[in-house]
């Protein structure tokens, strides 16, 4: 298994191009009804929770979130 993960999360602007990503984001939900919205979303912190793959950072982010 291969994990290269950060000790901590990374809060500072870590976006090569932000607009881009917001953008592709919106659009990845372009034809999505609320309800697979939000199947779409939940699937994609999966993928991005494994890819992270640290139960730490994670819990570091699960945190950050609810402070917003």
């Amino acid at each position: 298994m291969l994990q290269v993960t950060q000790p901590h999360l990374i809060t500072a602007s870590n976006l090569d191009v932000p607009d881009d990503f917001y953008e592709a984001l919106i659009e990845s939900h372009q034809g999505l009804s609320a309800e697979e919205s939000h199947a779409f979303n939940a699937r994609l912190v999966l993928l991005l929770a494994n890819h992270i793959g640290s139960m730490p950072v994670l819990r570091e982010a699960f945190a950050a979130a609810r402070r917003a």
